[in-house]
């Protein structure tokens, strides 16, 4: 089974706001692993959960319709905050593959690519069109498109952070890609 990302399809939950920080995405006191899986509860906790830790039910990570869904629309400076890499983790574990904002953190916006998920930065006017036209969209990395309905907009992204995804290979995968040139490096100079 491939983990390359080509082509998405989903209906999106929106969180419409800006400068959500890693703290948001996941609280200091959820990081007690390194393991990357089960943070899907703790993903948005300080705005999903009351103070008595119960669901709050008008939040969207929390509503019935929102559950499956693999996108999430943002607002601008997505992921600010610490360099937890447990904040990809916890948007992966919940399903989410592909986050269209309007900027990232850099550290997030590699910690999110490294974890082979998609950051996709559109415009305030588009992501607004895209959550008024209220309709299924579609992400196409290989044509660095984003559409629905009539609407479609293109994405820039780095060409290798590209190929990346769609390959689906991880760090050590790109470096095993060059493994008979670093053994003929190594055995030129190990002389």
């Amino acid at each position: 089974m491939s983990r390359g990302i080509k082509q998405i399809t989903s209906e999106a939950i929106v969180i419409f706001k800006d400068n959500i920080d890693t703290d948001i995405l996941i609280p200091k006191n959820y990081l007690k692993t390194t393991k990357r899986t089960g943070f899907e509860k703790a993903l948005f906790a300080p705005w999903r959960y009351d103070s008595q830790g119960k669901p709050i039910a008008d939040f969207p990570l929390n509503m019935p319709e929102n559950q499956g869904k693999k996108i999430l629309i943002a607002g601008e400076n997505f992921g600010c905050g610490s360099s937890r890499e447990h904040a990809a983790w916890a948007l992966q574990d919940f399903g989410i593959d592909i986050v269209i904002a309007g900027s990232y953190s850099p550290i997030f916006y590699m910690n999110y690519i490294n974890n082979l998920k998609l950051p996709v930065v559109l415009g305030r006017t588009e992501r607004e069109a895209l959550i008024e036209a209220d309709l299924p969209i579609t992400v196409d990395l290989e044509a660095k498109t984003v559409s629905a309905g009539n609407l479609e907009y293109t994405f820039e992204i780095e060409r290798d952070y590209r190929n990346k995804l769609i390959k689906g290979l991880d760090n050590i995968e790109e470096i095993l890609i060059y493994e008979d040139l670093i053994e003929a490096y190594e055995a030129e100079y190990a002389k």
